[in-house]
């Protein structure tokens, strides 16, 4: 009798031990796509970079990114998501480590970062733009335009990039304005100092909103091509390669809310608009060379 009892616990003993490992494996086996439905969370890495995504004094995540990636997730059943605040060079690694379970950064699409992970169609892009008088009297269009125009002055603050972006384009020494500072060159502009203050389309566009009286942004707008490349960068979501199932279902998602009205009046608040949304796909950005 003592030996079959003795039997009898080893048995159970056994089942349970095989039951944790069972356990574990489906575990194991859940994919992430999987997972963050079950649960209704996931933690996103961001870079506390605005307006791209970023961290409130009041310790709220939001920006560009963390946004839209809240309604996108909202619609595959993740009702919390937590902010993991990341250096912007170790996003990829922290990704792949399982930190976190998606880039939410408005990192942009290159070939290279294409190699260590898939990212989603892009929620946005960026160029350049001109903030001119109200009506566009010069009808500036672009870099192109302000270089067929001898007659035209083209405002550019102090040590930004955009001199040398006109320069390029053809845009001669006098035709450049230098001012101290966005503001400034926005007075330029209003007082017929200059013709258009040339900035990054959301450098524009905050300016604008903030003091934008008698003034616009000049559309349609061309961005500068450069030695074969556009001066337009593509942001989107990140995630780690084996998340492919995760990667389509977010995917099919941001698609059918992208570009909408409830999509815009998401993002305006910082900074974007109908002209920051994107043309091109991932696949024709992991491709470029």
């Amino acid at each position: 009798m003592g030996k079959i009892t003795s039997f009898g616990r080893f048995a159970a003993a056994t089942l349970a031990v095989a039951g944790i490992a069972l356990s574990s494996m489906a575990a194991s086996a859940e994919t992430t796509l999987e997972r963050v439905k079950r649960t209704g969370e996931i933690r996103v890495g961001f870079a506390n970079e605005a307006p791209f995504g970023y961290q409130t004094t009041d310790g709220k995540l939001t920006g560009e990114a963390p946004e839209v990636a809240k309604v996108v997730l909202g619609k595959l059943g993740v009702t919390k998501v937590e902010g993991v605040l990341t250096e912007f060079g170790a996003l990829i690694p922290g990704l792949r480590a399982g930190r976190f379970d998606l880039i939410a950064a408005g990192m942009y699409i290159t070939p290279p970062r294409c190699k260590q992970v898939l990212f989603s169609e892009p929620s946005y892009s960026i160029g350049e733009a001109f903030a001119v008088a109200a009506g566009n009297p010069k009808k500036l269009g672009g870099y192109e335009d302000v270089a067929k125009n001898p007659q035209v002055k083209l405002g550019v603050m102090a040590g930004a990039v955009e001199a040398g972006y006109a320069r390029k384009m053809g845009v001669s020494e006098p035709q450049l304005i230098v001012f101290p500072d966005g503001p400034s060159a926005l007075a330029g502009v209003r007082t017929g100092r200059v013709d258009a203050y040339a900035g990054t389309a959301l450098t524009i566009q905050d300016l604008l909103s903030k003091n934008g009286d008698g003034l616009e942004r000049a559309e349609p707008f061309k961005d500068p091509v450069i030695d074969g490349e556009s001066i337009r960068g593509y942001g989107a979501f990140g995630f780690r390669p084996e998340d492919k199932d995760f990667h389509e279902a977010f995917n099919k998602e941001l698609i059918a809310f992208r570009g909408g009205d409830a999509h815009l009046a998401l993002v305006e608040p910082f900074g974007f608009t109908k002209t920051e949304m994107p043309e091109r796909t991932t696949a024709d950005l992991c491709a470029a060379k």
